[in-house]
């Protein structure tokens, strides 16, 4: 029974008023677990409450008349009132530990966990200001790269021909050939006839045209779906996905042939010139090569002066407009290198094997002769094999556009920590989706031609180069569950330094043109309208089976014996 219950009942019988007695007692030592904070008017209840029972038992005394009852009843009373004035001055706390730890830690979640939805909106907030400068910047490109070829937009073919010729001297003008409704030839200036040519004159023909069917065969085996023509009159680019093999037929014949060779080589200079010497005279060819192969070939022999070159980085942006074919002296970097001279357009590779693995070099220099007029001649399987185009944004281009020039890279790029000793920290989106944070030495992101490359080396898949995807591998990550990624070709990566890292990220493209991000830049790539077209020895599939058999030895393993246990 509670003393507010024995403020409102009548007490009947001395054994009762004995057992409130005790129970009063016994509460008064043994206060409850939960605080109970004292009542403001607690001084005024006890005098009421003496003042009630004093009545109450000046009745009871007078209908019984027992002394000894009254007695024990204002003794029990002067116990109850003494009870009162305790919990008066004495609040009850609580002493359970456990219970303050509890709250402490629940504050201590909350607080993280307020953090963490500030943390979060905080991020989607500067995504999409990301996504925003990123697609304000396509647009100022895509729109200067509108005005400066409106005329090619109006199919005024006059005028772009006048526009990519090098020299200041005024082109033919010729119409449309009109065959397939879209005119594929580029006019350029011919040859200049002199009585001595020079090695630096710019010996331009007309740019080969050629077409893109669908088929294993082309025509011959009835899977053929539909022939097109570049609409970048001979510059081939990303077409629609097909699960065939993909043949280039030439329809005009190639007239100009740019080598790109391996430097400090003896047998790749001596090889050089004599298949320069063989292009030139056995088939009308004219040659294109660096500046430091010109010299080398000229000191070496100056009959050699027929060959071009170019002077300055602007001639190169020109290079796709002139060059019908490349033919690359050296190993899978040096096709590298030839694909990184191109920023837009490349022409179509034929790479000789003169390197170490050659995953992407499958022909044979002591055959080039038969493979230069199949490739002349056509037609013959190539390997769309598709860049990555990456931007970096560093954090001052938060209030205006301030990116730096596009990268083009062929293999990967790779984000590390560089000399630093903390791990990398890195934040990772795709398109406006969170990926995930990488904490480890660092982060490849792969073509599907490179995922033979660095990628593979730390534990991503191999896949054939045409599939249409991106690689998304960390290295060593500091996470065991941490598994490599392949996303689909059309998503936009995003790859931050979040500002509490605790040191910067180092960005190397195709292994080379490193560049420090500091806390706040970004690094976005995405994959780039312009593949780089490699030419095939038997067809795609055929020639990376090959390459992954011969240059890593694939699941190579000596066979069971035949003297083993049988069923």
């Amino acid at each position: 029974m509670s003393l507010d219950e024995l403020a409102d009942k009548e007490a009947s019988s001395p054994e009762e008023i004995q057992l409130v007695q005790s129970d009063a007692k016994f509460r008064s030592f043994s206060p409850p677990p939960i605080p109970i904070p004292a009542a403001p008017g607690i001084r005024s209840l006890v005098d009421s409450v003496s003042d009630e029972r004093l009545d109450v038992i000046a009745s009871h005394q007078r209908e019984n008349g027992s002394i000894s009852t009254v007695s024990s009843t204002v003794s029990s009373l002067e116990s109850e009132k003494a009870a009162y004035e305790f919990l008066a001055q004495t609040p009850i706390k609580s002493t359970d530990a456990h219970l303050v730890e509890f709250s402490e830690a629940m504050r201590t979640v909350a607080k993280a966990l307020r953090r963490v939805a500030e943390g979060k909106a905080a991020a989607q907030a500067e995504a999409t200001e990301w996504k925003r400068k990123y697609e304000l910047e396509m647009a100022h490109k895509q729109q200067s790269k509108v005005k400066g070829c409106g005329s090619y937009i109006n199919n005024d073919l006059d005028k772009l021909a006048s526009q990519l010729t090098l020299d200041t001297a005024a082109s033919d003008q010729l119409g449309c050939c009109g065959k397939h409704g879209i005119c594929s030839h580029e006019v350029l200036q011919d040859e200049v006839p002199g009585p001595i040519p020079r090695s630096n004159h710019k010996m331009v023909g007309r740019k080969a045209s050629f077409k893109l069917s669908w088929g294993c065969n082309g025509d011959k085996n009835g899977q053929h779906k539909h022939d097109f023509v570049s609409f970048e009159k001979g510059d081939i680019t990303t077409t629609e996905r097909s699960n065939k093999q993909i043949l280039l037929k030439w329809e005009s014949q190639p007239q100009t042939v740019l080598f790109i060779t391996k430097p400090n080589s003896n047998s790749v200079r001596v090889l050089c010139a004599e298949m320069v010497r063989w292009l030139k005279e056995h088939k009308n060819i004219n040659v294109f090569v660096e500046p430091r192969v010109s010299k080398e070939l000229i000191t070496e022999d100056s009959s050699y002066n027929f060959v071009q070159t170019w002077d300055n980085d602007d001639e190169i942006k020109l290079l796709h407009t002139k060059v019908d074919l490349i033919v690359t002296l050296g190993g899978d970097g040096t096709v590298l290198w030839a694909a990184s001279l191109f920023k837009g357009p490349v022409p179509p590779v034929v790479a000789f094997s003169l390197g170490s693995l050659g995953f992407m070099t499958p022909f044979l220099s002591e055959q080039y002769r038969d493979c230069l007029d199949n490739v002349l001649n056509g037609p013959f399987s190539i390997t769309l094999r598709n860049r990555l185009q990456c931007h970096v944004i560093r954090d001052a281009a938060k209030e205006e556009l301030v990116t730096e020039e596009p990268i083009l890279v062929l293999n990967e790029v790779t984000i590390d920590r560089g000399i630093s000793s903390y791990l990398t920290y890195l934040e990772c989106y795709c398109d406006s989706s969170f990926v995930t944070c990488v904490q480890g030495d660092g982060l490849i992101i792969s073509t599907t031609s490179g995922s033979t490359a660095y990628s593979l080396a730390a534990g991503g898949s191999m896949v054939h180069p045409q599939v249409p995807g991106i690689l998304f591998t960390p290295i060593c990550p500091h996470s065991l569950s941490f598994r490599p990624l392949i996303l689909p070709e059309y998503v936009t990566l995003r790859v931050q330094v979040p500002y509490n890292s605790r040191g910067s990220a180092w960005a190397s493209f195709d292994g080379k043109d490193r560049k420090q991000l500091s806390p706040g830049d970004a690094l976005i790539c995405s994959i780039s309208p312009w593949p780089v077209p490699t030419a095939c020895l038997a067809d795609s599939t055929t020639d990376f089976l090959r390459s992954i058999h011969e240059g890593l030895h694939w699941n190579l393993r000596k066979s069971q014996s035949f003297d083993g246990p049988r069923d």
